[in-house]
């Protein structure tokens, strides 16, 4: 019964997350004026898109002209803002085959105005770029920012003046260095004028789009992004922990010039199907058109939101927040981390006191729990290490653009081997690992540290985890010996970790902080109900828990490989811990833990089976040139 409940858990937690995942169907050309509609603004797209048009190109000239007389029709009294590229732009743009010189080597950005009922009023500015990189017709990238801006514009106005201006930019050379956006805000008329900022850019040709990042101390841009979110079409995604991890890669778009200026605002991108990244495939055929409403419809309400609030949001306070399934933005204070850790700690305390009271488990064996979910931790980022590097070199060793965006063609694969890989990992875990024999256990996890350190180039985190899970396998009596030891220690383990995160960066802490509060929930629900969890009742909270939470870690680890998975591919295991921990319950009885075990090689074999074909695929065309990506 246990292993229905587990795979039927984990089966529907999956099933919830693709559902969630998709894009919103695009709305036709005959929706109302007011109405974002992505079938409107591919027509734009297409001529847009027709073919690349990078810096200094005639077609740069073509659709230069193009958004010019589109601008005018919006009655935006368009103009062109020019400044000089940066020596490092000039240098880059030639050894990609540019010709900075046929563009004066200068960059030229269109700047209109949409009047606001009062011209004193701080701005809202709407920012997308409109080059490419050579040999991409660039429909995601940024051809779809750009109609999507055009299609926004044409939408607000339909609904009535608002207070404020709305000033769209679309900058040039963005590809080659930021430079146009650099051009604006380091000195363009309008630059102190603008109050908030909504840019939009793209790296693939699909997938929700995400609000990946904000303007410093975010709490009132959040709040109306939530709100403005929620009417758009799809919903929301975002959540601070991917603006966290994204404040930390090297990448930049135009978005990180008025940042650094500390304008309040929002950065839209969406990053499915990589291999349309800078690729000849990125073409208007080729572009997922829910992804162009997605992001469309989103950044229409933001800025609607922003034109018709009382005030724009002011720098202050950080939220933590995240969409939840793309329904809605559950949002708080940093501190209110410290209280929700306080109440899984009050649920954990009352389950173990009264599964205690039954002397089902012991305080040594909650320690066994929390030591297997360490073993987990370190062995599962260990294979999935190894699983990775057989399709291809770690991208921060890539030789040339070329292996860089074979690499990212291949991240597809690269997800579903990873996941296999900590899906096999969890299964040993779930079947009691003391039933393997620890010699041969320990030599795979000492080949896998091996292979990734040879083939991925030294790593220390993988070789610090190595560590530990080398001397969890040989040690033998670590395994809890109880289902509420493995559950409770599970728990534990993850508050320990989300105090840690707490401490040192709270935005990031609601991955350990809201799985965490949920397991101790349903452990408390399901100690009440029955504490030898033999009743069919006692396994629902567990199994409503692990539906609901597995769906949004499933989501929240499909954006993260995306963003990371090429260099972290660990990132995954930490997803894999917190899954395990609200489905520890559920763990197959000893009957079937040998049809389990047989599932886990299955998986481990599959995982290096799809690794190795993404290298022989490779899936995607490749190019020349490594620009700067959300």
């Amino acid at each position: 019964m246990r292993l229905v409940w587990l795979f039927g858990s984990l089966a529907l937690a999956l099933l919830l997350a693709v559902i969630t995942l998709q894009t919103p169907r695009p709305v036709g050309a005959d929706a109302p004026a007011t109405t974002f509609s992505a079938i409107r603004a591919m027509a734009d797209v297409r001529e847009i898109a027709r073919r690349p048009h990078p810096l200094g190109s005639p077609d740069h000239a073509r659709v230069r002209d193009y958004l010019l007389g589109r601008m005018t029709d919006l009655g935006l009294s368009p103009a062109t803002a020019e400044g000089p590229l940066s020596p490092e732009s000039i240098r880059r743009s030639e050894r990609l085959g540019q010709n900075p010189a046929g563009a004066g080597y200068r960059a030229v950005n269109l700047v209109g105005v949409l009047p606001g009922l009062d011209p004193t009023a701080p701005a809202v500015l709407l920012m997308a770029h409109y080059d490419t990189v050579p040999g991409s017709p660039g429909a995601a990238d940024d051809s779809t920012g750009v109609a999507s801006v055009l299609e926004a514009v044409r939408a607000i106005r339909a609904r009535g003046p608002a207070a404020p201006p709305l000033v769209i930019l679309f900058t040039d050379a963005e590809e080659l260095g930021l430079d146009g956006a650099r051009v604006f805000f380091g000195g363009h008329p309008l630059r102190d004028r603008i109050g908030a900022v909504v840019n939009l850019e793209a790296r693939g040709g699909g997938g929700r789009a995400m609000m990946f990042e904000t303007g410093p101390g975010n709490a009132e841009t959040v709040s109306l992004f939530a709100r403005a979110a929620g009417r758009a079409s799809g919903g929301p995604t975002s959540s601070s922990l991917g603006v966290f991890v994204y404040a930390r890669m090297p990448n930049g778009t135009d978005f990180t010039i008025s940042r650094a200026r500390g304008i309040p605002g929002v950065n839209f991108a969406f990053i499915g199907r990589p291999e349309q990244y800078h690729s000849a495939a990125a073409t208007p055929a080729a572009l997922d058109q829910g992804s162009v409403q997605h992001i469309g419809s989103q950044a229409l309400e933001t800025a609607d939101a922003l034109l018709r609030a009382p005030t724009l949001p002011v720098a202050g306070g950080n939220l933590v927040y995240s969409d939840i399934l793309g329904w809605f933005v559950l949002k708080h204070t940093p501190a209110t981390g410290w209280l929700l850790l306080a109440l899984t700690a009050g649920l954990g305390g009352l389950a173990a006191w009264r599964v205690g009271r039954r002397g089902a488990f012991s305080a040594a064996d909650i320690g066994r729990g929390a030591l297997d979910g360490l073993w987990f931790l370190g062995t599962a980022v260990v294979l999935a290490q190894a699983v990775r590097v057989l399709a291809g070199p770690m991208a921060s060793r890539a030789q040339s653009a070329d292996v860089y965006y074979t690499l990212l063609a291949r991240l597809p694969w690269m997800e579903a081997a990873t996941a296999l890989t900590v899906l096999a990992v969890g299964l040993v875990l779930l079947t009691d690992r003391a039933r393997l024999d620890r010699r041969l256990l320990a030599i795979l996890i000492a080949l896998a540290t091996i292979g990734a350190q040879v083939l991925g180039g030294f790593n220390l985190l993988v070789l610090a985890l190595a560590v530990p899970a080398l001397g969890l396998t040989l040690t033998p009596g670590l395994a809890p010996k109880s289902p509420w030891g493995g559950w409770l220690g599970l728990i534990a383990l993850t508050f320990g970790l989300g105090l840690v995160v707490q401490t040192l960066a709270p935005e990031a802490a609601l991955l350990f902080v809201w799985p965490g509060l949920l397991a101790a929930l349903a452990a408390a629900i399901a100690a009440m109900i029955d504490p030898g969890l033999g009743n069919p009742r006692a396994l629902a909270p567990v199994g409503i828990a692990a539906v609901i939470g597995g769906a949004w870690l499933f989501g929240v680890g499909h954006a993260v490989f995306l963003g990371v998975g090429m260099d972290l591919p660990g990132a995954l295991a930490l997803i894999g811990l917190l899954t395990l921990m609200l489905v520890r319950p559920l763990a197959p009885g000893d009957r079937a833990g040998r049809a389990v075990l047989i599932a886990s090689a299955a998986c481990l074999v599959l995982a290096c089976g799809l690794a190795v074909s993404a290298r022989i695929v490779e899936p995607a065309p490749v190019t020349t040139a490594i620009a700067t990506a959300p």
